[in-house]
C-alpha cells in the first residue's frame, strides 16, 4: 500500500510523453504501451521521484480546488494499479 511519505518514481525503462500520432499522453514500458485517463496524465505530470504522495495530492488539490481526501483517494489508487502493473516504483 502506497504511504504518503514514499516518493512515486517511474521504473528503469518507463518513459511517460505525449505521443503526437496518438494525440495523448503514453506511458511506455518494455513490451507495454500505458494509454493514462485525463486524472492519470495530471498525476503523472508530477511523479520523478523527488515528490512525494503527500505533496502531489497537495499540489493537485490546489490546481483544481477539490478536496484534499478526494485527491489522494485518487492519486494512491493511480499509483497503486500503476505499481502493479510494473510502471511505478513507490
Amino acid at each position: 500500500m502506497a504511504d504518503g511519505s514514499s516518493a512515486p518514481a517511474f521504473r528503469r525503462g518507463v518513459k511517460f510523453r505525449f505521443d503526437s500520432v496518438r494525440n495523448a499522453w503514453v506511458l511506455l514500458a518494455p513490451e507495454k504501451l500505458f494509454m493514462p485517463d485525463e486524472i492519470a496524465v495530471e498525476i503523472l505530470k508530477l511523479v520523478g521521484g523527488a515528490r512525494t504522495i503527500d505533496a502531489i495530492v497537495e499540489d493537485l488539490a490546489a490546481s483544481f480546488d477539490a478536496p484534499r481526501d478526494v485527491i489522494a483517494t485518487d492519486v494512491i489508487a493511480a499509483l497503486e494499479d500503476l505499481s502493479t502493473r510494473g510502471a511505478v516504483e513507490l
